[in-house]
């Protein structure tokens, strides 16, 4: 496995390493020695995934404190577009973006430190998208900002939101407590 830096510090992408033989393929999606040894502290607490129709944008989500949560994502089926912003207002990267496509095949996975608003555009139909999170979910901390308020060219004209995704506000009105 191999951790990638990216110039959001913190934010990371994982390149694990893919077994293939005459069956198929085998992949390690997390190794607790490999992410301490790159000074990530991660425990996993939750696990869930997402299908999504092509042109779905599902985001920008994130937990306020004391609930925040890092997130390691991965694209089991289909393609996105990965699409994160730093809401840490003491870091220099402060709501800068950082986007990647993850396929299935790539096996790439982003890991995402507290602190950073996550959301993607799934670019074929039936993508599946895994996440594993550091702690788990908090309906009253759940938060948002809204898709189109933070500077990023998203690939589709008319994407499909959830009735809430389209209730968040703009980045500009968000008072962050990152």
């Amino acid at each position: 496995m191999e951790i990638s830096p990216t110039e959001l510090p913190g934010l990371c992408v994982i390149h694990p390493r893919i077994f293939e033989d005459a069956r198929g393929s085998f992949v390690k999606t997390y190794h607790a020695p490999t992410f301490q040894a790159a000074g990530l502290q991660f425990e996993p607490r939750e696990e869930f995934f997402s299908f999504s129709r092509r042109h779905v944008i599902r985001g920008m989500h994130f937990q306020l404190p004391p609930h925040t949560q890092a997130r390691l994502v991965a694209c089991l089926a289909g393609r996105i577009l990965d699409v994160v912003v730093d809401l840490r207002q003491r870091q220099p990267t402060f709501r800068r973006v950082f986007s990647r496509e993850l396929t299935a095949t790539g096996h790439e996975m982003v890991f995402i430190p507290e602190g950073f608003a996550h959301g993607f555009l799934a670019l074929e139909e039936n993508t599946l998208v895994y996440y594993v999170a550091n702690r788990p979910h908090s309906p009253s901390h759940d938060a948002g900002i809204s898709y189109d308020s933070f500077g990023f060219d998203w690939p589709v004209k008319n994407p499909v939101l959830s009735e809430r995704d389209q209730k968040f506000p703009a980045l500009r009105e968000f008072q962050s407590p990152f």
